[in-house]
């Protein structure tokens, strides 16, 4: 499922901050121009160095491609969203060794970070594998990184929630308690943005009564027990998706999934994953 990210104005916008930042004023790699000659040009391998699932391909690529105005030759290896093993080679980069340096660490601290990303997702995916329900990401991103963590998130098999303050309404504690109540909150938003999909943090099956009487067809259970979810579920039926919220674990995975809930929703995949290993490996030049 690789996205060719090179015609995405905003990723290559996060691909020419990310090199600004570690070139600095100067806009030098001052290493490998001490050291490598001009001319000199290799091949290297994007090697995994463990089990995972990969993410973020085409945006190394974008990388190498934005460091070296062009230059540096990228050959994907690999599919996004692919199951990888220690060893396996996921790209092949050649061209301007200066170049493919001073690309490396950008290149790999955005792909190893969406990887990880996905790994992690795909281990959800597989723990509610055949359940009805699905795993969410959330706003718990990193600033500046959501579109990719988000797009990793789908590659690991889960599903984007909102991506923004914009897209979708949430109705929470803090808003039902500006607003005067769960129902005045309701309607105020439907009155002022009726065609933007509203959801509703709930805590109780009173709450989540209340509800879907005002209208709402999106429900968030906010940190309750598989018993009181089942509760919700048989109160509101077929009237509303319902999400399971709050504070869950993977080892609690399939319990909450088997209670009839839509979907799991998890702050931890972009918050928490740890990146999955990759390497640039020069060749041995001959």
């Amino acid at each position: 499922m690789n996205v060719d990210w090179s015609k995405s104005a905003e990723v290559r916008e996060i691909v020419r901050r990310a090199l600004a930042e570690d070139l600095g004023p100067s806009g030098l790699d001052v290493t490998s121009l001490a050291t490598i000659p001009a001319d000199q040009t290799d091949t290297g391998d994007l090697v995994a160095r463990a089990d995972g699932v990969v993410a973020g391909l085409d945006v190394a690529a974008a990388v190498f491609d934005e460091a070296s105005a062009g230059t540096v030759k990228v050959s994907i290896k690999a599919s996004d969203g692919a199951r990888v093993t220690r060893g396996d080679v996921l790209a092949t980069v050649a061209g301007p060794t200066r170049a493919i340096l001073t690309a490396e660490r950008t290149a790999l601290n955005l792909l190893c970070r969406m990887s990880g990303v996905a790994t992690h997702t795909r281990a959800w995916a597989d723990a509610l594998a055949g359940t009805k329900a699905l795993v969410l990401d959330t706003r718990k991103t990193t600033p500046g990184l959501r579109v990719l963590e988000k797009y990793a998130v789908r590659a690991g098999g889960g599903t984007n929630k909102r991506m923004g303050l914009y897209d979708v309404a949430m109705i929470k504690d803090n808003h039902k308690l500006a607003a005067g109540g769960l129902t005045d909150a309701y309607r105020l938003v439907r009155s002022a943005f009726p065609d933007v999909p509203i959801q509703v943090e709930v805590e109780t099956v009173a709450e989540a009564v209340e509800s879907v009487e005002a209208g709402a067809e999106f429900l968030l259970c906010d940190n309750m027990s598989p018993a009181l979810l089942r509760e919700v579920v048989a109160a509101v039926g077929d009237r509303a998706e319902l999400e399971a919220t709050g504070g869950l674990t993977l080892d609690q995975a399939r319990e909450y999934a088997e209670t009839g809930v839509d979907y799991l929703s998890v702050g931890a995949l972009t918050h928490s994953s740890p990146i999955l290993d990759i390497a640039l490996d020069l060749r041995p030049r001959s």
